[in-house]
């Protein structure tokens, strides 16, 4: 898998260094974390990485394409290593909870704006928004 990841390093002109490593694993085995997760994820097996690399680190990834920031409303920003296939996502509106959603109807973008004001739309954000079921077995067992 670290050839993989270091491979997809090199594809985006991104040197291969031990933060980067660590935090494209990371969300490639945890996808939809925060960053303090993040964080925490990558001091489990490199302590002595520091907050500032992480977040310098979350920036590089996600401004060469490699990693996506998703921030529902009302929610912490999150990230996740698939990118590229315009999917969306389910959030669970009491525990935060959120998984993936293969994109709503053919190819991306997927939905077709009533109006696109001469846009050339590229890509479709559709969240959609409910209870997961853990939450709804919680809710129904009160």
């Amino acid at each position: 898998m670290t050839s993989d990841i270091e491979a997809q390093l090199r594809a985006v002109s991104l040197r291969v260094t031990r933060p980067r490593v660590a935090v494209l694993a990371a969300l490639r085995d945890n996808p939809h974390v925060d960053t303090d997760t993040v964080i925490a994820l990558v001091r489990a097996d490199h302590p002595t990485i520091s907050h500032q690399a992480v977040y310098d680190v979350l920036r590089a990834l996600t401004d060469t394409g490699l990693v996506r920031r998703i921030q529902p409303a009302r929610a912490t920003a999150r990230y996740e290593s698939r990118v590229g296939d315009n999917h969306h996502h389910v959030v669970c509106r009491s525990c935060g909870a959120i998984a993936d959603v293969e994109c709503a109807v053919g190819h991306a973008p997927c939905l077709t704006a009533s109006n696109d004001h001469g846009f050339v739309v590229e890509e479709a954000e559709v969240v959609y928004w409910g209870v997961c079921p853990s939450c709804a077995t919680e809710r129904t067992s009160q």
